[in-house]
This record gives structure tokens, sequence and C-alpha cells, in this order.
């Protein structure tokens, strides 16, 4: 569709960025200020968690609904996609996501919810991005390579059953799942506006798919299929810094630009703008730790809890349902082992 909007001088590629951008400004916006994030959801007392929950169904309901919609309406496909290949990287998504789950316990939240604390002027969660994107590049393309590689080659044949609405009864599986996520928002007692804050954020998945995957289409100079995530944005956003005159930006580095920018912005409008860091060396090895994990983790299981699993599960993947599991698992079984020390 791409060649047919009458852009002369903006490539695809410099189009994603300008998408990611706005994406990740209103992602920024609606996440600092609902304070949107798995973990919250998922340590602690369970009466505090159920809201936080709920917002975060909210959005995955969205998601679902929305992508697809976009599927079934002929405007995007994922058959082609890495979430759908009939090889199941079974190993390297349940050690992935259980690495992952068991990071963002220890580094106070996940990937997507430190961005948003950063650009709030949380100079620990700068910190941790910073740790988790050189330990992700490393995981992808460095010295950790090898145990991606090793941990992606134990597959699984999925038989053809790489989704769910692979499955018999087709699409019923997937409008289920949404069907079933929006019950629990509804009934988890959480705020109206953070509800609907949650609603938004998950149509944002299906924007970027749509985005990228169809108006962004042109045969002759293709952008990847993608939609909100912060694993691989937040690695190539670190090596694009360090070497922007070699490579350039894409999708991801809009993203994470966008959502530190608009955080900032609502942070600074509500009065909540602080710098804030470490407060000792016992906490800095604790986040540092995390970090790490999650580099790792997020790599090996194909996405954070929002690349993997908002997005990853919009698309009704059983690999990013399963890597979304054993995220959810191994937090809160590591949240119970902190709260007993």
């Amino acid at each position: 569709m791409f060649e047919t909007l009458g852009f002369e001088r903006v490539t695809p590629l410099q189009a994603s960025v300008v998408l990611g951008l706005v994406l990740g400004a209103v992602y920024g916006v609606l996440a600092q200020r609902s304070r949107f994030c798995l973990r919250r959801s998922l340590v602690g007392d369970w009466s505090e968690c159920l809201p936080a929950l709920g917002v975060w169904a909210m959005a995955l309901a969205l998601a679902i609904a929305g992508t697809q919609a976009a599927v079934a309406a002929g405007v995007v496909s994922f058959d082609a996609h890495r979430f759908l290949s009939p090889d199941l990287p079974l190993v390297s998504v349940l050690v992935g996501g259980a690495l992952f789950g068991a990071g963002m316990v220890l580094s106070g939240g996940c990937v997507s919810r430190l961005t948003v604390l950063a650009g709030a002027g949380n100079l620990r969660s700068a910190l941790v991005l910073v740790v988790f994107a050189v330990v992700a590049y490393a995981t992808m393309k460095g010295v950790l390579a090898p145990l991606r590689t090793t941990l992606g080659d134990l597959t699984v044949d999925s038989g053809g059953g790489v989704a769910l609405t692979a499955l018999p009864g087709g699409a019923v599986w997937a409008w289920g799942l949404a069907l079933a996520a929006a019950v629990l928002a509804l009934r988890s007692g959480a705020l109206p506006r953070h509800l609907a804050m949650g609603a938004v954020i998950g149509l944002l998945v299906p924007l970027g798919w749509i985005g990228t995957g169809f108006v962004l289409l042109d045969d002759f100079d293709p952008v990847p299929l993608q939609s909100l995530g912060f694993t691989g944005p937040t690695a190539d956003t670190l090596f694009w810094a360090m070497a922007a005159t070699a490579i350039s930006a894409g999708f991801g580095t809009g993203l994470a630009a966008g959502v530190i920018a608009g955080s900032a912005v609502a942070a600074v409008s509500a009065g909540e703008f602080r710098w804030s860091s470490l407060e000792g060396p016992r906490q800095t090895g604790r986040y540092m730790a995390g970090a790490a994990l999650m580099g790792t983790g997020g790599v090996l299981a194909g996405g954070c809890t929002v690349g993997a699993g908002l997005s990853g599960v919009s698309t009704v993947s059983i690999a990013a349902i399963l890597a979304l599991t054993a995220m959810v698992l191994s937090a809160r079984i590591t949240g119970r082992v902190l709260a007993d020390r």
C-alpha cells in the first residue's frame, strides 16, 4: 500500500520510525497514568494485584480482538511470522519466559514499565534498561548467541497447531480468549478510567500490525511485520545510538523513544516527574541481576510481557501463550520466595 500514498522522499523504513514514535508516545502517556505493568498484577497481596491485572487483561482483550479482526478482514497475515513457526522452540520459550519472569520481579518491573519509569526521571530504571539492552544484544548476536541457537534448535513439531485458530473450532478459541480477558477485567475492581486506558493500549497492538504489515507494505522496500514490544527495540536502540552512521533507525527505535517522551510529558504535566536512583550496593546487584535475566529471557522467549505477551498472544500463537504463561508462573514464584526472606 505504501507506494500508493504518494511519498517520494520518505522510505517505508523512515515512515516506520514515525509510526513507532506515535504509538510509543501514546503508550508512554497511558502507561504512566495507569501504571500499566504485568508485574504489579502478580507480586503482592491478591486484593492489590487484581485491579492491576484487570487493566492488563483489558489491554489483552482488545489486542486480541483488534488483531483477529484485522486478520479476518485480510488486512494482515501472520503466515510467515516467527510467532507461527511450525517448529515450536519449546525449551527456549519456557526457559526464556521463566528467566524473564524472575528478572522482572528482581528489577521492580518489566521492560515496558522500566521504560516508562525512565521517562519519568527514574535513573535506576534507565540503568537497568542499558544493562538489559546489552545482555539482550549479546544473546541475539554476541557471546550469548550460542545459548540462543542451542535452545532454539530444540524444537517440537506442532503438527500444524501453531495457533489457537488452527485447533478445531478455529476463530472461536481466539474470540473466547478475548472475551475471558474482558470479563476478568470488568470483574477486577479496576477504576473505569484505568480500564479505558488499558483498552486503548490494547488497540495500539493491532494498529502496529496494520501499520507495518499493510500501510507500510512495499514489495521493493519491505519493513518487518511488528507491533509493540521492548526486547528487540531496546537492544536495537542502544546499538543504533552507538552506530547511527552505519545503521538506520526503525520502528523499534521510534517506539522506544516515543514511550520515553510520552511518559516524560505525562509525568511533568501531572507533577510526578522525579529524579531517583539506586539506594545502595545490595539493591544495585539485585536490579542488575534482574536486568541480565530479562535480557537473556526476553530473547529466548521471543519477547517481553508486551512483545510476547500483548502482541504475541494477540496472534493467538501457542508459542507466545506458553511464553506468557512461563513469565506469569515464574514471577509469582519469585515474588513468593523474596517475600519469605
